[in-house]
């Protein structure tokens, strides 16, 4: 019982408030004051944003990330933004906030490649025929027209976006036939 009494007195309390707020919004509206005249906005939690905005939003989404990061250089460049962090109220804390940047920044890992391709540059024309049936072999959906077609057209990329170990097995597989493969 004892806490809906607590419910009814923080509802009371709530509704109070709003008539307070209602009543101070009707004084600005009676005093004459320059802005009542104009129709107050609604709130809204959905921003319309103007075509201009939206257009530029969707070019920049289909953007990759080395092309995201020229474009950030590119607007400091422009618009005059310099990399220094902006100071807060506390302008104690930001100093250290830039040495843990910097440590980041040295503690930051390089870049791992995970992905591969694997390309085959020439191959010996005495063995082509080997090289044929293990190209078929070794991609997907490929027949002998093709195959042959594939390696005649060579220099010319066998598989694409492949692990490093599926990578040199393709590799070992072309060079124990004749053909001369580099991992990219």
């Amino acid at each position: 019982m004892n806490q809906i009494g607590r419910a009814v007195f923080k509802v009371s309390q709530v509704y109070s408030l709003e008539q307070r707020l209602a009543v101070s919004t009707m004084r600005l509206f009676s005093t004459g004051h320059p802005l009542c005249n104009q129709a107050m906005p609604l709130p809204s939690t959905d921003k319309v944003y103007s075509e201009k905005i939206s257009k530029i939003v969707a070019d920049i989404s289909t953007l990759n990330l080395l092309e995201v990061a020229d474009l950030n250089a590119l607007l400091k460049a422009r618009l005059n933004i310099s990399d220094a962090p902006v100071m807060m109220a506390g302008g104690a804390a930001a100093p250290v906030a830039a040495k843990v940047e910097e440590e980041e920044e040295v503690a930051a890992p390089t870049a791992v490649q995970t992905s591969f391709t694997i390309k085959l540059n020439k191959f010996d024309t005495t063995r082509k025929v080997a090289i044929i049936k293990e190209i078929k072999n070794q991609v997907e959906g490929m027949n002998l027209v093709q195959a042959k077609k594939f390696v005649e057209s060579a220099p010319a990329v066998v598989r694409a976006d492949i692990a490093k170990d599926e990578a040199e097995k393709i590799k070992e597989a072309l060079a124990a036939v004749g053909g001369e493969c580099v991992i990219e």
